[in-house]
């Protein structure tokens, strides 16, 4: 026997029921970023593979065990599949020299791939809106960017995802931190773990994001970033607060907060939840000046987020905001060849007025069609049979409405049937 085919583990297929939320989300997401000025950009699915590695930092979980990776055996290319879009943004950006006149905001949204363990809210294929502002220094900047988030959990009616906030200063600041980290974690070796100890000497902040409960002791007592910052980096991230506390926006300071890739600097965040388990991270962001540098671009001040859709799907879900298909505005029932013929082109009248028309196909008795009609929650049937065809009219019945059917001309169809529209249309394609 033939085996049966499955989608590849930890690659979900979103089924139509499913899609509408996700449709209803995109809306609500484009309609957002448009009020604040950004506009869309589209990269591919795979780069080289060189770019994640100088981006995001060799001695990272997404590089060293989580990348999809491979040599294409016809020209020998080392590929992956994007794990983020920061750098496939950034890279865009240089080749197409975007910025030589003025800063971008631009936002994408899209499938991304890392290969872990897959669990509720953690995917081998997962998606993401991400949201980066190229070429703006500031920290209004920075400071916008969460106003904007705070502003999208309203808008989808979401209440209970806080903000934690810290600052990495800049590089100087960073490796003299990185300094006293070093000497501070070597003398507690013993209680590292082997993550832990390998990027002692190769990246110790890293240590810092680990999520090992019996490491907590060990971070807990680490030297604090924050504690390192000159009078410049302060400055920004205390106009960061000061913008965020205009606004009435909460936060807390989490001095442990470094975020998991290498290429951020000054503000980073992250908002969170205690609704989804052990995968309460639902955006994480922050500032990232040096990566136009080090991926071999001019420099170039930047910053900008990302948000896992599958884990907001699933406090919208859990809000009891579930989008719902509404269905066509007519449903056409029509019996005999002469009245199918006829159908096809009412279907078409319909359309080229912006109604929505579901057109029966596959034969069957008017009663059957009538209840296909019904259960397709339209707001209205056209029936066409003989007697319509004769007459060169249809008839219109209100399917949401205890009024009666009527037979109408087809040159007022489209006004007849959208008053009936107007009157019973159920179902919001919105969140």
């Amino acid at each position: 026997m033939t085996q049966k085919l499955q989608a590849v583990r930890g690659m979900n297929d979103i089924l139509p029921d499913a899609a509408e939320q996700w449709l209803a989300f995109e809306e609500t997401i484009r309609t957002w970023l448009h009020r604040y000025g950004y506009r869309n950009i589209r990269m591919p699915l795979l780069e080289h593979t060189s770019l994640f590695r100088r981006a995001i930092g060799e001695v990272t979980d997404i590089v060293e065990k989580e990348m999809y990776s491979f040599v294409d055996d016809l020209n020998g290319e080392h590929l992956t599949l994007r794990p983020e879009g920061t750098a496939s943004t950034v890279r865009a950006a240089m080749e197409h020299n975007l910025l030589y006149d003025a800063p971008r905001r631009l936002w994408y949204i899209g499938p991304m791939f890392r290969h872990e363990r897959p669990q509720k809210g953690r995917y081998r294929q997962f998606h993401q809106v991400g949201v980066e502002a190229l070429g703006y220094a500031g920290p209004d900047m920075d400071a916008e960017l969460l106003v904007m988030c705070a502003r999208l959990w309203r808008d989808l009616g979401l209440s209970d995802i806080k903000l934690r906030l810290n600052s990495l200063g800049s590089l100087p600041e960073r490796m003299a931190h990185r300094e006293a980290l070093v000497a501070y974690l070597r003398e507690r070796r013993d209680e590292l773990d082997g993550d832990g100890t390998r990027r002692l000497e190769t990246n110790p902040l890293r240590v810092l994001d680990s999520k090992n409960p019996a490491m907590q002791s060990v971070i807990d007592g680490a030297p604090r970033l924050l504690d390192f910052l000159g009078d410049v980096s302060l400055a920004h991230f205390d106009a960061v607060k000061r913008t965020l506390d205009d606004a009435g926006i909460a936060y807390s300071i989490d001095p442990r907060l470094v975020r998991g890739l290498d290429y951020y600097n000054l503000t980073v965040f992250e908002w969170v939840t205690d609704r989804l388990g052990a995968q309460g991270t639902v955006c994480g962001g922050g500032r990232y000046d040096g990566l136009f540098e080090q991926i071999g671009g001019k420099p170039a001040p930047a910053a900008g987020f990302a948000m896992g859709i599958e884990r907001l799907l699933d406090l919208i879900e859990q809000a009891g905001r579930v989008a719902k298909h509404p269905g066509p505005d007519v449903y056409i029932v029509h019996q005999g060849d002469a009245a199918q013929k006829l159908a096809f082109s009412v279907a078409e009248q319909l359309r080229d007025a912006a109604i929505a028309t579901t057109l029966h196909c596959g034969g069957g008795s008017f009663k059957s069609q009538m209840k296909k009609a019904d259960s397709s929650r339209a707001a209205v049937a056209v029936i066409i049979g003989e007697d319509e065809v004769a007459a060169g009219e249809v008839t219109v019945k209100p399917l949401r409405l205890d009024t009666p059917q009527q037979r109408v001309p087809r040159a007022a169809l489209a006004s007849s049937v959208g008053a009936v529209i107007g009157r019973s249309m159920i179902g919001q394609h919105s969140i």
